[in-house]
């Protein structure tokens, strides 16, 4: 008896994804290569301007302007996704915040405002998402960070968030199997983004540490967010079947290191 054939499918013009920090970075690229490829894509971010810029390079985009913090606003962003096309197939949890906090220097506030938004706000949103990905092989990609397995000094708690991204990811890839739902998370090592200066990092700052980053890194370079979008429209891929709960790292070798 001859093994069933898994054929990759390419048409993927009925599908919508949700993709979250749309207005810059790895989750711009993200909702542009995913709307590219045929999916039609709700970018989701806080800044109108921001989410205007990503949808302008692809009719495929629609936008929807909100705080994930927000207690009403992951029902509210599955609800646009809902009555603008009927049918959830790929969320991409991609928003969050860098922030460096020494030990010396570590604040309740901080650390509250760091996990609700790279913890709460991803978990809250697939929570309200999921009744959408059952039955039509539904799939989560979470964005984590190289530093989600890879200690970062001085940012420990900002580390500490990914690293739940991750354990979340294999925990709700095992609760889902069962439901065809596929759970994975690519992290990235560090990226050509916005989320230095957005971390109130002078532009001469922002620039020495991506220099010392670029020299750390055994490839010799930074990422570029296209690179970091390429893998997450794999991992999201209907014609990836079989791959659940996995975090792919995409560094150039810096977690080798």
């Amino acid at each position: 008896m001859t093994e069933p054939q898994h054929h990759r499918n390419t048409g993927v013009t009925d599908r919508v994804a949700i993709v979250t920090g749309a207005g810059s970075g790895i989750g711009r690229a993200t909702a542009i290569a995913m709307a590219r490829a045929g999916t039609r894509v709700l970018g989701v971010g806080r800044r109108h301007e921001a989410l205007q810029a990503t949808a302008a390079h692809h009719p495929g985009i629609a936008t929807h302007p909100a705080d994930l913090r927000a207690p009403d606003a992951p029902a509210e962003v599955v609800r646009a996704a809902m009555q603008r096309w009927g049918r959830i197939d790929v969320l991409v949890n991609n928003a969050g915040a860098t922030g460096m906090m020494p030990l010396a220097e570590t604040d309740a506030d901080r650390i509250a405002a760091l996990f609700a938004l790279n913890v709460t706000a991803p978990s809250l949103l697939a929570a309200a998402a999921l009744p959408h990905l059952r039955g039509r092989g539904g799939t989560i990609v979470n964005v984590s960070s190289t530093y989600g397995h890879r200690p970062l000094p001085g940012a420990a708690h900002y580390a500490a968030s990914k690293a739940a991204i991750e354990q979340l990811t294999r925990c709700w890839a095992l609760e889902l199997a069962s439901e065809g739902v596929r759970v994975n998370a690519v992290a990235p090592g560090p990226t050509e983004s916005e989320a230095l200066s957005a971390a109130g990092l002078t532009e001469a700052d922002a620039a020495r540490i991506k220099e010392a980053e670029a020299a750390r890194i055994p490839l010799g370079r930074r990422g570029e967010p296209d690179e970091v979008a390429q893998w997450v429209l794999r991992l999201a891929d209907p014609g990836t079947t079989w791959l659940t709960g996995q975090v792919l790292t995409l560094d150039g070798g810096l977690e080798l290191t």
